[in-house]
């Protein structure tokens, strides 16, 4: 039961709280939209469609390179591993950039070099997270290989 207050509800209460509350959804949902679009890093390609016409034949030649990457934190050093059979391989690094999935504001450009077993960069400290690795390197045979690689990081 409700209590009796004494002031009835009018049709000028019943409309500001229905503003009131309609404020509320709309203001939170353009906050929201805002902040989507302000952090959004941007395009991962120019054009969707050149990108995707060759997509089949170059993943089946990446594919066949048989490769097993993977990348890990160990300080401020950038450890990249690429194995062929559990043996290391040695490919022309086209380009890396190392940041977070989900902005550029933290994008770096490690220089590797090969140590005979695997790449090595210097880094600025990483805060912990996800971050990713995003590699473009060419094989003996003149393929390329593109991938992004996950890289967990833990001070």
């Amino acid at each position: 039961m409700m209590a009796d207050t004494g002031k009835p509800l009018t049709g000028r209460k019943v409309a500001m709280i229905f503003v009131a509350c309609f404020g509320v959804i709309i203001a939170v949902n353009l906050t929201l939209a805002y902040n989507a679009v302000s952090t959004f890093p941007g395009l991962e390609v120019k054009s969707s469609y050149v990108e995707g016409v060759g997509f089949d034949e170059r993943r089946d030649a990446q594919m066949a390179l048989g490769w097993d990457v993977s990348a890990q934190v160990a300080g401020e050093g950038l450890t990249l591993t690429i194995l062929k059979g559990g043996v290391p391989v040695e490919a022309e690094i086209q380009s890396a950039v190392f940041g977070r999935a989900t902005s550029v504001a933290e994008d770096q450009f490690p220089v590797f070099r090969f140590d005979g077993e695997a790449y090595v960069a210097r880094l600025e400290a990483p805060g912990d997270g996800n971050w990713n690795l995003r590699l473009v390197a060419k094989a003996e045979d003149g393929t390329m290989f593109k991938q992004r690689v996950v890289v967990n990081v833990v001070n």
